[in-house]
């Protein structure tokens, strides 16, 4: 295959060098490759500026990151083979950390597939497709998806917004075999019936897992609310770890009865309650209520996307910790998480004490947690390491 060939600036390359892969506008020789000479999702050899060959990129000639390296050496550009290279190397670190087959199989960037996202539910596949590199060679993933893992259904759910961003349509399409509208999952001793079609970014997040198996250390006996439950991820597993009652709260009615139909699959039902509602409205109406719980789990959806949400994000975040504190007991536990990028861990700590003092209540942190293995961060890429949950003993001194 001979490549079109993307050269850089001179002294450009030494992010890429330190591990970094992705190539900016502004560090692109336009002069030698001007960028609208490229289609997009085009592959290219990225070269320095005297010419040496530093790898093969997937080029958005219209993006402020015009290029992600797919492959460091100029003999392997992406296609079947390379991508069941990278399936194959994603594949050994899952199965190295968990027992059973539910997991982020691949992660992008930080599993160098950038623009790919494969989620694995058992004998299932669900894949997010937000580059137009990807899109190109989607029959490709799928062949080797099923070379190396033999499934029996992989649905593409390609209904997500980043797509928007290199002009691609949205679709959802079964590839492979067939795929149920859900499936099943299991997670920290506890299963789930994922909305694989319908439901949020590919049905599941399996992100939180460690953070949800921490929560289960916490709430033997206890009286949990769970808010932003979607399919009660936090709630049920916390109702199987124990809990004496829980209740979760979404927007979605379709989540809320997923909730129910998941506290049912596990033996929980007895336990387990479904809110539908604004998260703000409920929590201001359980407040005036006088209700009361020892747990309280607040895992949103990204209050900030963009650099430009920042100040009303954080004052967004800062709003609901509040909202939940006051509907703590005496001696109650906020579970605060966030899976904004932008949103620094040291940021959601002052939030969580600075709401605290605002109620005159004093914050213990008892534990922070990240994302899961399934989900590992790319050293050179702070992006890829995204999602922060703390747990805060909150009280009056």
């Amino acid at each position: 295959m001979t490549l079109p060939i993307l050269v850089l600036n001179s002294q450009a390359d030494r992010r890429l060098k330190l591990g970094h892969l992705w190539i900016y506008s502004n560090e692109v020789d336009v002069a030698k490759s001007p960028l609208k000479s490229f289609s997009m999702g085009q592959q290219a050899l990225v070269t320095t500026n005297s010419g040496k060959p530093l790898g093969i990129a997937l080029v958005n000639p219209n993006g402020l990151i015009c290029g992600r390296l797919v492959s460091r050496d100029e003999k392997y550009p992406l296609n079947k083979s390379l991508l069941v290279h990278r399936i194959k190397q994603s594949l050994a670190l899952r199965e190295m950390a968990f027992d059973e087959p539910f997991y982020r199989l691949i992660y992008g960037d930080a599993d160098l597939l950038p623009g790919l996202v494969v989620d694995r539910f058992g004998d299932y596949l669900v894949v997010q497709i937000a580059s137009a590199g990807m899109e190109l060679v989607k029959g490709e993933i799928v062949e080797a998806l099923v070379q190396v893992l033999n499934p029996h259904g992989v649905l593409l759910a390609n209904e997500h917004s980043a797509r928007a961003l290199e002009g691609l349509s949205e679709y959802t399409d079964v590839a492979y075999g067939e795929v149920p509208e859900s499936v099943e999952l299991v997670e920290n001793g506890t299963r789930f019936m994922a909305p694989v079609h319908g439901g949020q970014k590919t049905g599941w997040f399996y992100d939180h897992r460690m953070n949800r198996a921490l929560l289960q250390q916490y709430v033997q006996g206890k009286r949990v609310l769970d808010v932003f439950s979607y399919i009660g991820g936090w709630g049920v597993q916390a109702a199987v770890a124990g809990a004496s009652e829980v209740f979760c709260v979404d927007a979605s009615e379709s989540a809320t009865d997923a909730v129910l139909d998941n506290a049912q699959l596990n033996g929980v039902a007895d336990k387990v309650a479904a809110i539908q509602g604004k998260a703000i409205e409920v929590l201001k109406e359980l407040i005036a209520s006088d209700e009361r719980f020892d747990v309280v789990v607040l895992d949103p959806p990204a209050f900030i996307k963009k650099r430009k949400d920042q100040k009303a994000g954080e004052a967004a975040y800062r709003h609901i910790n509040e909202l939940g504190m006051r509907l703590l007991g005496r001696d109650g536990l906020l579970v605060s998480a966030s899976c904004s990028m932008h949103l620094g861990k040291d940021t959601l700590l002052e939030i969580v004490r600075a709401s605290g003092r605002h109620l005159d209540r004093h914050v213990q942190i008892i534990g922070q947690g990240g994302q899961g293995p399934d989900h590992p961060i790319h050293p050179a890429i702070p992006e890829t390491d995204y999602l922060k949950a703390v747990f805060a003993r909150v009280y009056l001194a």
